[in-house]
């Protein structure tokens, strides 16, 4: 079977139908779109405007544009992070270089999805008004975003997922949080801590996240 059968048969019965309907002309449609971003994931949530007659339904779009928002706050913080000279020490500059790329391609792939709907990038302090004023000069305040930021992303992804069920771009959402997720563990590890807090972790609401994240929204 091949990836995207194994993806499509996954999908609610009447979605399915709607994309294979014309399965070859969308995902040829859609690929084009993603470049070299292209895969079967993607190409569903860029087709997700027509699979669902041309506009998301309102709670998902706002979902979607909820992660968007994240995911344009990680990127940024990655990518200031990987410009700033001296910051990241040479043994980590990889790991720190393929979490900044793949945050890129999240924002990517979420812009896919929701088309014109997509909020725009915030304005970002990393700072938080000064509080964290060296933290592009200093590595364990870096370090210590990192992990406020990977581990915020986990939470906020594990607490809208219950909104996105029945929907074609819940898979891609959920891969999108085990990177996450995977990213967190990482940054953990290297600031000598445990990759996890316990045997379960907690969901985060919007408005808990949101709370989390708007010390770095300018």
């Amino acid at each position: 079977m091949t990836e995207q059968n194994s993806i499509l048969s996954e999908i609610e019965p009447e979605l399915a139908d709607t994309i294979l309907s014309s399965r070859r002309d969308v995902f040829a449609k859609y690929a084009r779109r993603a470049g070299f971003l292209a895969s079967a994931p993607l190409v569903i949530a860029l087709a997700s405007n027509e699979a669902f007659g041309q506009a998301l339904p309102k709670k998902v779009e706002d979902v979607l544009n909820f992660a968007l928002t994240l995911e344009y706050l990680e990127a940024a913080f990655y990518d200031a992070g990987n410009k700033a000279s001296g910051l990241i020490p040479g043994k980590y500059k990889t790991v720190f270089r393929t979490i900044g790329q793949h945050e890129t391609a999240h924002v990517k792939l979420l812009q896919g999805a929701l088309g014109a709907a997509a909020v725009k990038a915030p304005a970002v302090d990393f700072t938080a008004g000064g509080k964290y004023a060296d933290v592009f000069s200093n590595f364990d305040t870096f370090l210590t975003l990192s992990q406020t930021f990977e581990d915020l992303g986990v939470a906020a992804y594990k607490g809208q997922a219950g909104n996105l069920a029945g929907t074609p771009v819940l898979t891609t959402a959920l891969q999108i949080h085990s990177v996450e997720a995977r990213h967190a563990s990482e940054v953990r590890r290297i600031g000598l801590k445990l990759g996890w807090d316990g045997a379960f972790d907690k969901p985060l609401s919007k408005s808990a996240v949101l709370a989390a994240a708007t010390p770095f929204l300018a």
